[in-house]
C-alpha cells in the first residue's frame, strides 16, 4: 500500500533484510485472469473496478467494488512506475546472461537512479509521458479475463481469500467513518 500512497511514483525502499527473503504478507497484485491464491492478490470477480463506472453511479456500491477500484488504481501506479523504469533502463529487459546476484544489484541501482531523477529532474520527459498511463485492464469496461487456474489446495486458496476479504472490509470501514 506504500506505493499507492506515494504520488511521486518513486520506488519505496524495502525494509532492511527483506530484499532476499519472502514473507507471506507479500503478494503480487494480479488481474482478474488469476486465481486469488497465496502470493497472488486478485480482484473480486463480478464486481466493478473502473473509476468511470463508479463515478457515473455516485461511487462504489460495496466493499468489493471499493476493493477492486483501489486494486486497479494500485496496479495502474505500479505499471506506470515500471513503464518509466523499463523505458529509461533497457538493460532491465535483457538480463538473462547475468547472475541472479548481479541482476538484483542492477535492479536496485536502477530503482535508486529512478528515484534520484524523479526528485531532481522536475521536467523529465519520461515521467510526463507516463503520467496518464492506464493499463489495458484498467481501460476495459466490465471485461473479465479467462481464469488461469493453478493446482492449489482449498485451504491455501481460502487463506488468500480471507486476506482479500479483510483488506476489503478495512477499506470499506475506513471509507465510511
Amino acid at each position: 500500500m506504500e506505493t499507492i500512497a506515494n504520488p511521486d511514483n518513486d520506488f519505496p525502499m524495502p525494509p532492511k533484510g527483506m530484499i532476499s527473503t519472502f514473507h507471506s504478507c507479500k503478494y503480487y497484485l494480479v488481474d482478474s485472469g488469476f486465481q486469488n491464491i497465496p502470493g497472488f492478490l486478485a480482484p473480486f470477480r463480478g464486481a466493478t473496478r473502473h473509476f468511470q463506472e463508479m463515478r457515473r453511479r455516485g461511487g462504489p456500491r460495496g466493499r468489493k467494488e471499493l476493493f477492486n477500484f483501489r486494486h486497479s488504481s494500485l496496479r495502474n501506479v505500479i505499471e506506470r512506475c515500471f513503464g518509466v523504469l523499463k523505458a529509461r533502463f533497457p538493460i532491465l529487459k535483457f538480463m538473462r546472461s547475468y547472475s541472479l546476484r548481479k541482476q538484483t544489484s542492477i535492479v536496485i541501482a536502477c530503482c535508486a537512479l529512478h528515484n534520484f531523477i524523479k526528485i531532481h529532474a522536475e521536467d523529465d520527459k519520461l515521467f510526463h509521458e507516463y503520467e496518464n498511463y492506464e493499463d489495458e485492464e484498467g481501460s476495459t469496461s466490465g471485461v473479465e479475463l479467462p481464469l488461469t487456474e493453478f493446482n492449489v489446495s482449498y485451504a491455501a486458496t481460502r487463506e488468500m481469500t480471507e486476506k482479500r476479504d479483510a483488506i476489503a472490509n478495512q477499506l470499506w470501514s475506513d471509507n465510511h467513518v
